[in-house]
C-alpha cells in the first residue's frame, strides 16, 4: 500500500466520523470500510475500489446502508454484509444480511452508488439472511449479534461481480469513533501536505538538474 493511499484511508475514516449523525443518547453507531480486491479472500488484482458506511440506530432499530464503488472488472451481481469471521480482519463468514443483494442495490454495472434506510429491523425480516437470524435466536439476537461482530472487526462488506463471483471487492467494517475523528483528520491532512511538499521539491530538483 502506498503512503498516499494510507493517507487517503485516514482521511476517509475521519470524514465519516466528523459527518456522522450524533445523538445525546449515543444511539447512533457508524461503521466504515474501504473496499478493494486485495482485501478479498482469496485476494485478487481488481482495480476496483469502493467504500461502505453502515449506520445503526440502537433505539429505533434502523440500519442505513451506504456504498459506492467504481472500476470493477465485472458487472455487479450481489452485495451484502458477511458475519462473523473466526478472527478479526481475516477469513470468510456466511452472509448476515439480505441475499443476494440489498434491496435496490445497483446491479449489472462496474460502478454505482447506494443509499437505503432499513427501518425496525428487529421487527421485519427484509434486512436479514434467514440462516443468520436462526443462528442468533431471532431478529433481536441477529441485531445484537451483528453489532457484536462489527465491534470485534469480524464483519465485512462484499461486492460480487461476474468477473469474481465470490467477491471482487470487500472491506472489514470498523467502528468510527467520533472523539478520535478530529485528530485523525488532522493527521491525514498533514501527511498529504508533506507528500505534496516532497513532490514539489523533487520537481524543482529535477528542473535544476536539467
Amino acid at each position: 500500500m502506498t503512503l498516499r493511499k494510507s493517507c487517503l484511508m485516514i482521511l476517509a475514516v475521519a470524514v465519516v466520523g466528523l459527518t456522522a449523525p450524533m445523538s445525546s443518547k449515543a444511539s447512533i453507531i457508524t461503521y466504515f470500510a474501504l473496499l478493494d480486491g486485495p482485501s478479498e479472500s482469496p485476494t485478487n488484482a481488481s482495480p476496483g475500489i469502493g467504500t461502505a458506511t453502515i449506520t445503526f440506530d440502537t433505539v429505533l432499530f434502523n440500519v442505513r446502508v451506504q456504498a459506492e464503488y467504481s472500476g470493477l472488472l465485472g458487472n455487479t451481481t450481489a452485495a451484502h454484509i458477511h458475519c462473523c469471521t473466526a478472527a478479526a480482519g481475516a477469513g470468510t463468514a456466511g452472509v448476515a444480511t439480505q441475499t443476494p443483494f440489498f434491496v435496490g442495490f445497483p446491479l449489472g454495472g462496474t460502478a454505482g452508488t447506494y443509499d437505503h434506510l432499513y427501518t425496525q429491523v428487529t421487527t421485519f425480516t427484509d434486512f436479514w439472511n434467514a440462516p443468520f437470524v436462526t443462528a442468533n435466536g431471532g431478529l433481536t439476537g441477529a441485531f445484537t449479534g451483528l453489532l457484536a461482530g462489527l465491534d470485534a472487526g469480524k464483519a465485512y462488506f462484499n461486492v460480487h461481480s461476474s468477473a469474481f463471483p465470490g467477491g471482487e471487492i470487500r472491506g472489514f467494517l470498523a467502528p468510527v469513533p467520533l472523539p478520535a475523528a478530529l485528530p485523525l483528520f488532522t493527521t491525514g491532512l498533514g501527511l498529504l501536505g508533506l507528500l505534496g511538499w516532497r513532490r514539489k521539491r523533487q520537481q524543482k530538483m529535477n528542473a535544476a538538474a536539467a
